[in-house]
């Protein structure tokens, strides 16, 4: 339970899923959610030389760049259980003004981009949870369930089974949970990560 000391600033917990009927949850959110709008998302996944983030499976790190309407820049550290599966990760990220240009200075210092991911996300705030609907290219339509709420003493568990249980309760139909995130799927595009839940 070491999570628990961490700031939830730094902390991101997110369930990831491909429903199979959308419908409900969509019509949930336009009249209980308040819509916060509707972006395209190039999220660039970049590895520095001397230490090859794409080269370990499990993918343990990662660093972003997303351009957007607000730009910024992550750094992800995924913890997983023993089964390999994760429900958290330490996630530090910032704005940037201009994502061309920073992406110059990181390949000026031997980053190079690993993997894209391009998306259109319509995102929606229902109390604790950011709720993204996602077009995601190559890969298909998802739901991204985000806890942004304070810490309340939660393990990342608990969070993942409330999200879960949330949409079987608007009877979505079945829930495949992507455990791995869009950038190993776009990496890995044969490889079955989808997970019944």
């Amino acid at each position: 339970l070491f999570w628990y000391t961490k700031n939830m600033k730094d902390i991101e917990i997110e369930l990831q899923v491909r429903v199979e009927n959308v419908t409900p949850l969509t019509n949930f959110l336009e009249s209980d959610a308040k819509y916060i709008g509707e972006y395209t998302q190039l999220d660039e996944y970049l590895s520095p030389a001397h230490r090859d983030f794409a080269g370990k499976k499990p993918i343990e790190e990662w660093l972003r760049i997303r351009s957007s309407k607000e730009s910024s820049v992550t750094y992800k550290k995924f913890h997983y259980d023993a089964s390999g599966r994760s429900n958290y990760c330490d996630e530090f990220e910032t704005g940037i003004s201009d994502p061309a240009q920073f992406k110059k200075i990181l390949d000026a210092i031997d980053y190079t981009v690993v993997v894209s991911v391009d998306k259109t996300r319509k995102i929606y705030r229902y109390y604790d949870y950011e709720v993204a609907i996602d077009k995601v290219k190559h890969q298909g339509d998802f739901v991204e369930i985000e806890y942004k709420g304070p810490d309340r003493g939660l393990s990342p568990d608990s969070i993942i089974k409330s999200m879960t249980q949330f949409l079987k309760d608007l009877n979505c139909g079945k829930l495949e949970r992507n455990f791995r995130g869009y950038a190993y799927t776009a990496l890995y595009p044969d490889e079955h990560v989808l997970e019944e839940i």
